[in-house]
């Protein structure tokens, strides 16, 4: 796959606490130059961006966004809104508490509220894999796969690691055949993204692709 080609599979992201209007419409120019797949940007952004780009951008946000332990409601609540405003792709995180807790059900219920909320759009759901054990991954491919998510996503890229090869092997041995796979963070190089792409990632979270693959073609 040539490189630019690969921007295709790329959510292109600005998640930074200190982000302002002229990084996102940075972003957001980009993406509608590079044609990437999605911008993910804060949820305070999307309003903002719909209307000033409309239908040429298709916009994902983050919910429960960065360490997952805020109440369903207040979830359910976010989704809302960011639907409202423009958003046509979720990126929700889990709660983790719970997942370490063994309340495996319980994460499953909270992802499957989230999806009949978001309905026909797309829900992806990040499980932070940095501070997950083998087993607590695999019960979270059951748990995304269960509740109909569309997507099953490695990281938020503000833990302590980000995605790896390994674990996108893993989740391919445990989501069911409706669940495509987001990896992000620690996407550096030109070669970590189609290492990606060719283990089967339908989508690649990271800040850096169209830095990286310009910077090749020149």
């Amino acid at each position: 796959m040539e490189p630019m080609e690969m921007l295709h599979y790329v959510d292109h992201t600005q998640l930074k606490a200190f982000a302002c209007w002229e990084d996102i419409e940075t972003l957001c120019e980009e993406a509608i130059r590079y044609q990437t797949a999605s911008v993910c940007i804060p949820p305070a952004y999307i309003a903002r961006v719909h209307e000033k780009y409309q239908d040429t951008l298709n916009i994902c946000t983050v919910v429960g966004f960065p360490l997952g332990y805020s109440v369903t409601e207040a979830k359910v609540a976010e989704t809302k809104k960011a639907l409202e405003d423009g958003a046509n792709e979720i990126d929700m995180v889990i709660n983790i508490s719970d997942v370490k807790n063994k309340d495996f059900d319980k994460v499953e219920k909270e992802i499957a509220e989230l999806k009949k909320t978001v309905g026909d759009k797309i829900l992806k759901v990040i499980i932070e894999t940095c501070y997950l054990t083998e087993e607590e991954k695999i019960a979270m491919c059951k748990a995304v796969t269960n509740a109909g998510a569309d997507f099953i996503k490695t990281s938020t890229g503000f833990g302590t690691g980000g995605a790896t090869l390994e674990d996108v092997r893993l989740f391919k041995k445990h989501i069911g055949p409706n669940v495509k796979i987001k990896a992000a963070g620690g996407v550096r190089t030109v070669e970590d993204l189609q290492a990606f792409i060719e283990e089967g990632c339908s989508r690649i979270g990271t800040s850096s692709a169209v830095k990286l693959v310009t910077a090749e073609n020149n």
